[in-house]
């Protein structure tokens, strides 16, 4: 009883703080601290992350290319911590959004909001993208076909879409199995993979060290090189953390659960899937033929432990790519709803509307599927690596920009009783998380075939930047300043 009345007083806090900063709480506040965290957790996802780029790492860098993936999850937990230090002071949904427009000015604000959005079409399509390709097709035996897969994508993306706005409710019971899945696969399966070599004395742990196809490869430590190719795995698995804070007006205790899941989503994930690469890469029988596959980690399943696991596990997979998906659709249809009630997203009086009985942003959810079907039909070629790529330079730019709004404000932001709070480490952690990340974007359009996925955000970026500027000169009103208090001059006594 004294727990349930703790989180009813957070509860009351964190609606408090809503009201002071010029909002009325519409979203339902219903989300408990491990859903937040499942949210996190979910939109990065071991298992998506890893079951579609493992085949990339081996041929461009070999089994070897595994271990950037530490080197990954120190620099992405340096970001989540500047993000959690933010999300425990400012609990709004619209995240970056938000800190923007409240700590340096609602035009700066924009500019983050609009390239979250832009960033949760390019997520939500490349997961979609890997379901059809990487698990659905090879589950049920379709030959690779690039206009199958892309329809395919469409019709996940559809259903997505209609349980996002049926209820947040049922979207977390989805997630929240979906995470729970995704644990017993990988946990399960990695078990059931170190058993198995065991007993049959078969383990190859020098896969650990080996270059396998790539050792003969030309410019193999060059920029744009085979080794710089396979950091892509971990830099585009342990990104999307920052979701749960989109989330925050829907958090029971967002002052100390939203940080807490962005943190601990990036560290489970981390450990759970460097674990996961070690077992694979040693049950690889042949690396080449492994290498050459378009379901790598399938095929290791499949000779190690036959085909009815290998399907059980394509199965499972594509529920965990689909549990994704949806909480990238949900968190970021957030990310169009407070932009709207601020009136400043293209169609804001439409796209602000929350249905009464739901409590879902639908046309903001609406125009996720509106974004997937531009991607499906403008990009060229092979869209599942371009869709990756563009995303993760997407994300990256915004992490950066994010960071650096953080060096800027630091001394300003307050400190919450009970709230996260990286104290005298926040100094060395930003500034690390800053250089990480201005590494992360060099090394995504450093390859020769980046040139596609930077058109895409050079175009996206264009659109924004013209209704930025019809906002500027049109309705320099909207953009003059962000509703209610100046957070600076509201002393929020939180006791969470």
């Amino acid at each position: 009883m004294a727990e349930v009345t703790k989180v009813g007083v957070a509860a009351q806090t964190a609606d408090s703080f809503c009201e002071d900063c010029g909002y009325q709480p519409e979203l339902k506040r219903s989300l408990g601290g491990f859903q937040v965290f499942a949210i996190s957790f979910a939109s990065m996802s071991v298992a998506i992350g890893i079951f579609s780029t493992y085949d990339d790492v081996l041929r461009s860098a070999g089994p070897v290319g595994i271990w950037l993936w530490p080197i990954a999850l120190a620099g992405q937990l340096l970001i989540a911590l500047v993000y959690a230090q933010f999300a425990a002071r400012i609990p709004l949904t619209g995240s970056s959004y938000q800190w923007g427009s409240r700590l340096a000015s609602p035009k700066i604000g924009w500019v983050y909001g609009w390239l979250s959005v832009c960033g949760g079409g390019i997520t939500v399509a490349a997961i979609d993208s890997a379901l059809a390709n990487t698990a659905f097709m090879p589950l049920f035996g379709i030959p690779p076909n690039e206009n199958t897969a892309r329809l395919i994508t469409l019709a996940a993306l559809a259903v997505q879409v209609v349980i996002a706005i049926a209820s947040t409710r049922i979207m977390s019971m989805i997630n929240t199995a979906a995470v729970g899945l995704e644990f017993v696969i990988v946990i399960a399966l990695g078990i059931a993979l170190v058993v198995v070599i065991i007993v049959t004395g078969t383990a190859t742990p020098g896969n650990l060290t080996s270059l396998g196809v790539a050792e003969h490869t030309a410019n193999y430590f060059g920029i744009g090189g085979g080794l710089m190719l396979a950091m892509l795995m971990g830099m585009t698995t342990l990104q999307g953390f920052e979701v749960g804070a989109n989330m925050a007006e829907e958090a029971k205790a967002p002052f100390r659960s939203v940080p807490r899941a962005i943190v601990g989503s990036v560290v489970a994930s981390g450990l759970l899937g460097m674990l996961f690469l070690i077992v694979l890469t040693i049950s690889i029988k042949d690396i080449p033929r492994v290498s050459a596959s378009e379901s790598s980690v399938a095929l290791i399943i499949h000779d190690r432990l036959g085909p009815v696991v290998e399907r059980v596990l394509l199965v499972g997979i594509i529920f965990a790519f689909f549990g994704g998906g949806l909480v990238v659709i949900v968190t970021c249809a957030r990310i169009v709803f407070a932009m709207a009630r601020d009136g400043r997203f293209p169609g804001h009086r439409l796209m602000r509307r929350v249905n009464s009985r739901t409590q879902t942003p639908i046309p903001a959810t609406i125009l996720y599927f509106a974004l997937g079907v531009l991607l499906m039909v403008v990009l060229p070629g092979s869209a599942l690596l371009k869709l990756i790529q563009a995303g993760t330079l997407n994300e990256t730019l915004l992490y950066s920009m994010t960071i650096l709004l953080y060096l800027a404000v630091r001394k300003r932001l307050g400190r919450r009783e009970g709230a996260f709070d990286l104290g005298r480490f926040e100094m060395p952690v930003a500034v690390g998380a800053f250089v990480w990340s201005v590494l992360v974007m060099f090394m995504v359009i450093a390859p020769s075939d980046s040139l596609a996925p930077v058109w895409v955000i050079v175009g996206l970026v264009a659109i924004g930047g013209a209704y930025l500027a019809f906002l500027w000169r049109a309705k320099p009103e909207v953009l003059a300043h962000q509703p209610g208090d100046d957070l600076f001059d509201i002393d929020h006594a939180v006791t969470t």
